[in-house]
């Protein structure tokens, strides 16, 4: 039996923070990951350059269950604090779009920066293990495929069931459920949309079509890009948009948000515009889309055959077009797993079940999720700083 004061079970972005921090307190830590490659899902990040925080991250970027579960773990570890650590690392960055930060170069900057402060630290890591059995006694003995293990304190950071082809899985709710944690109902999330089987037959031709939008769901809204695909919808503003998803919802998309339909439409008519609708769409959104459109609407020849009634349903459609998704692409595609381990068994300052001393729960496996652009990284660092700190 290998005697540790903490094992850490998942070497992911929330689980190496963790063992940082642990080490950094002089406790014995071991880091147990099923995989033989360190931080997989950090290496594909952000098309390989890995958009390691947001500097705008706060606790309105995240969703969960208990919204405020997400404020404490937050502001005891900021962006500006894991941007210490990258720069200390001399790794270069930059800062892409709205607060998001990616590498230079490679995210395996970001995994070997991550893996050098844990051995910093004595943290040992057994990689290639699987883990068999988690039995509590006075601590917790963990059986894995090569050894036993012991601690007093155990940590999982094994993340959601997003990208299972680099071999997410379902571990961490099992070990929540064993003590009797409740889970909260998971959902793919960050991900596409799928079409019904009626919008898949008229928008088909539209594959390849990307779009300036705002994309609304209840109450959160998005301005970036869709991207039509060939089963339905993509991009950033509808990767956000799915986050507040859910089955049955359907979602706003404002298709031209830097103009006012009606009064764009005005203008032209006023203006004794002899043009074809669809040219004079055109000037506003991608071509395709604008034959689409008048195809759908049934309206063909100059804007000045356009009726009032056909004019009011085309505004509409361009500001507030309305779309019920059959369902998102699922979890091999999305980035995230929303739900999780439930955040009232939790503590938010050290993220330890409240009724199971010496067990904690941090990063993806817990029911916080956060919006595209780099705030899942954060609430990683976070949530792993805040377990660190406590074990």
């Amino acid at each position: 039996m290998l005697k540790f004061d903490v094992v850490v079970i998942g070497a992911g972005a929330a689980g190496m923070m963790c063992a940082i921090q642990a080490g950094r307190r002089r406790r014995q830590v071991a880091l147990i990951d099923h995989a033989t490659v360190i931080g997989r899902k950090i290496l594909i990040s952000g098309g390989g350059r890995c958009n390691f925080t947001n500097i705008n991250a706060g606790p309105d970027n995240y969703v969960s269950s208990n919204q405020h579960f997400a404020k404490s773990a937050l502001s005891r570890y900021l962006p500006s604090d894991f941007i210490d650590m990258v720069e200390n690392h001399r790794i270069a960055y930059h800062e892409k779009k709205l607060g998001q930060l990616f590498c230079d170069g490679s995210a395996k900057q970001i995994v070997d920066m991550l893996v050098k402060e844990c051995e910093k630290e004595g943290v040992k890591f057994f990689k290639g293990r699987v883990v068999k059995e988690v039995m509590k006694d006075d601590g917790y003995v963990i059986h894995t495929n090569n050894e036993s293990l012991s601690c007093q304190s155990l940590v999982i950071a094994t993340g959601g069931l997003s990208i299972p082809q680099i071999g997410a899985t379902g571990f961490g709710y099992s070990i929540a459920r064993q003590f009797d944690i409740k889970v909260v109902e998971t959902a793919p999330a960050l991900d596409g949309f799928n079409f019904s089987s009626a919008d898949l037959s008229k928008f088909k031709e539209l594959t390849g079509v990307s779009v300036d939008s705002i994309v609304s769901v209840k109450k959160a809204a998005f301005r970036e890009n869709i991207l039509f695909t060939h089963t339905g919808l993509s991009g950033p503003a509808s990767l956000q948009a799915s986050l507040y998803w859910k089955k049955g919802d359907s979602i706003s998309i404002n298709i031209a948000p830097e103009v006012d339909p009606v009064a764009y439409f005005n203008d032209r008519f006023s203006g004794g515009s002899n043009k074809e609708v669809k040219n004079i769409l055109a000037e506003i959104i991608p071509r395709r889309l604008a034959e689409i459109l008048c195809s759908m609407e049934n309206i063909k020849g100059n804007i000045s055959e356009l009726s009032e009634a056909k004019l009011r349903s085309l505004t509409q459609r361009l500001g507030n077009w309305q779309i019920t998704p059959q369902g998102t692409v699922g979890y091999k595609k999305a980035e995230v797993t929303r739900g999780g381990v439930d955040t009232n068994s939790l503590s938010s300052q050290t993220m330890e079940a409240k009724q199971v001393p010496g067990l904690y729960f941090i990063g993806e496996v817990v029911d916080v999720t956060g919006q595209l652009g780099g705030y899942n990284f954060q609430w990683a660092w976070a949530s792993g700083y805040a377990a660190g700190t406590a074990v």
